[in-house]
């Protein structure tokens, strides 16, 4: 088997966003029935600052660029799938993306921490208190995850996250990249960003509980200031469970977020798979695709 490219994805609104070494590609299905695939260079500030790209830090750019490229790709999806109509500009996503980072801090620290002055009155001591806060942290998480997941129109964002998956796995097992070939795998992968968010949930937990019981807003501070931290600590797990899914027990140590994938992806039907195949193609050097082409 051939050395394969670095590529992720992400599922957007009736299509498939792929990121592969200088391109970033977003194939969407339109409602007359065709694909449209837009392509884009991009680049990385760790290649400008080289020092980026060492360990940890290279998991927060990649968090920072991750989030910023998927606005941008849903952005694209919406107005091209025929969602919404008008193309946001830049003050507008800025926004959005402002809005749904306080909607996160308020969900997921807030809510925790300050729902724990009920044990602190108990009398609990600090690391359980912060143990107890990282649970209902996950249970929230878990909760929300499972609320989203009944609704018709994120299902099939979640179908296409599974034809995400389902293709990458083909490109990574050398396989041409059809849909026949593409049907047969998985839709959970250890590379996904729901594991990265489980495995975050999960580090957290054990990095807050050493922390203390200060203040309430000391207590949200330090969350929020510890999240890059914790986001450079889950890169680097998944990184390396990424690369070693031959050993049994990183399969084990992996299996929270690859069963969680269970309600975050879906079996995409044949035309999805098509969409992600674009998508894919579209990142890939031009001589893979031939030598693909030729081994049909």
């Amino acid at each position: 088997m051939n050395k394969k490219l670095s590529v992720g994805g992400q599922a957007v609104i009736e299509g498939v966003m792929m990121r592969g070494p200088g391109k970033i590609a977003v194939a969407v299905r339109q409602p007359d029935g065709k694909i449209a695939v837009d392509v884009k260079p991009t680049s990385s500030i760790s290649d400008t600052y080289p020092i980026l790209k060492k360990p940890f830090l290279r998991g927060i750019v990649s968090l920072v660029e991750s989030l910023a490229y998927g606005m941008k790709a849903l952005a694209y999806s919406a107005q091209t799938s025929g969602e919404d109509e008008e193309q946001l500009s830049k003050k507008e996503m800025a926004g959005s993306i402002a809005v749904s980072l306080l909607l996160a801090v308020g969900l997921f620290i807030v809510i925790p921490t300050g729902a724990m002055k009920i044990f602190q009155m108990l009398g609990v001591r600090s690391v359980f208190l912060n143990l107890f806060e990282g649970l209902l942290r996950l249970a929230i998480f878990l909760t929300y995850i499972a609320v989203i997941s009944r609704q018709k129109d994120i299902q099939r964002v979640f179908q296409y996250h599974g034809a995400e998956h389902k293709t990458i796995y083909t490109y990574e097992h050398d396989l041409p990249l059809i849909v026949a070939n593409v049907r047969p795998f998985s839709t959970l992968h250890p590379r996904c960003g729901t594991n990265f968010l489980m495995i975050a949930m999960l580090i957290s937990i054990f990095i807050f509980a050493f922390l203390g019981w200060p203040s309430f807003w000391e207590r949200i501070l330090s969350r929020i200031l510890l999240m890059p931290v914790v986001a450079g600590i889950s890169y680097e797990v998944i990184r390396y469970a990424g690369k070693h899914m031959d050993h049994a027990w990183v399969r084990k140590a992996i299996l929270p977020g690859l069963l969680l994938q269970k309600l975050t992806t879906r079996e995409p039907d044949d035309e999805m798979i098509e969409v992600a195949i674009a998508s894919l193609k579209a990142v890939l050097p031009p001589e893979e695709i031939r030598e693909a082409e030729d081994a049909q």
